[in-house]
């Protein structure tokens, strides 16, 4: 039995969609991650119960950190995105997180700019207060070991393993491919597909302008130091359109109903399963559709079908074209690598 609902939350649902199809479905993912580093933390001395833990978010991880600090008895402080909701906010607030919310902002580049100053300002004003540096602590990797151990139970056969998923903070998919590979039972076939919104720096996209929206939460407009590039396979850039296709069909076909990122990590992943016959994909759902009812369910009808979606492949990033680009990184570091 769960000792708190955060466990509960952050225990992810394995469904399989056909025969070499799986989705890893969270309600939300960045509990799994915010609960271990908290209770490492705790554990290693280097915070006690009643400290204040701080940090920078765009809503997921806000409401992660959240949940752990009331697990653990711990205080709380956000320095929010201008994307945190009304939902969210008074969740937090009844939870006894405290938000500061950054002022509406056009340029995701400049509000989260405009966070870090904040937090580097509280730090200075509150010296006691945990910075938990989601970006760049690896500490963030440690809740997902247990996660990798359930893929591969449930996913134990002869053929390899392709493992897709949005970057973002690069914790998930890094963790994920990092335990799976050392697992030492000889399945050190598993490739790591990383999905990206155009405009994000992690790989090099900052020059392609997506006109509608960088996608949250699987991008980034400041360099992330939890992304290891040299982990990743193979890339994909997708654009809002074509991941508004893939949330909708997604729920069409399957019934999940999950956010944005999962939409651009499913048409990721549908083809990746169709370029290797034999190996089983498997993508990452990482919270619910609700965020998105307004902004993409709502406009199911104009979704393209996927039949008529397909990745452009290119060989560096100065071929990166909307809506939809591939582009295999060979585990290259550094985000200035091209194909061989």
């Amino acid at each position: 039995m769960d000792q708190h609902i955060a466990e509960a939350i952050g225990r992810p649902d394995l469904i399989r969609l056909d025969d070499r199809l799986v989705c890893l479905r969270f309600e939300t993912m960045k509990a799994v991650s915010a609960l271990a580093a908290v209770r490492h933390l705790l554990d290693t001395g280097a915070v006690r119960r009643g400290d204040t833990l701080l940090d920078s978010s765009s809503g997921i991880y806000a409401y992660a950190l959240a949940l752990a600090c009331h697990r653990h008895g711990m205080r709380c402080h956000i320095v929010g995105s201008t994307t945190v909701d009304h939902t969210l906010r008074t969740q937090l607030a009844v939870l006894g997180a405290t938000l500061e919310q950054m002022e509406p902002c056009s340029d995701l580049k400049l509000d989260q700019k405009r966070r870090v100053e904040r937090i580097h300002e509280i730090l200075a004003e509150h010296p006691e207060y945990h910075w938990m540096r989601q970006y760049h602590d690896d500490i963030h990797y440690l809740g997902y070991r247990a996660i990798a151990t359930r893929i591969r139970d449930a996913t134990d056969g002869p053929t390899g393993l392709t493992v897709v998923g949005g970057v973002g903070s690069g914790a998930s998919t890094g963790a994920l491919a990092r335990y799976l590979r050392a697992s030492g039972d000889g399945r050190a076939d598993v490739e790591l597909v990383g999905v990206q919104p155009y405009g994000s720096v992690t790989f090099g996209a900052e020059h392609v302008f997506d006109p509608e929206i960088i996608i949250a939460g699987i991008g980034s407009s400041i360099p992330f130091g939890n992304v290891s590039h040299e982990l990743y396979d193979t890339l994909h850039w997708i654009s809002f359109e074509a991941a508004l296709a893939g949330s909708v069909d997604l729920l069409r076909r399957h019934a999940v109903f999950a956010g944005l990122s999962t939409g651009a990590g499913y048409l990721a992943a549908r083809h990746e399963q169709r370029r290797a016959p034999g190996r089983t994909v498997l993508f990452i759902a990482a919270d619910t559709g609700h965020r998105y009812v307004d902004t993409v369910f709502a406009r199911h009808r104009e979704a393209a079908p996927l039949a008529e979606l397909a990745p452009r492949d290119v060989a560096d990033q100065s071929e990166l074209a909307l809506p939809w680009s591939r582009m295999r990184w060979n585990r290259a570091e550094g985000h200035g690598k091209h194909v061989d």
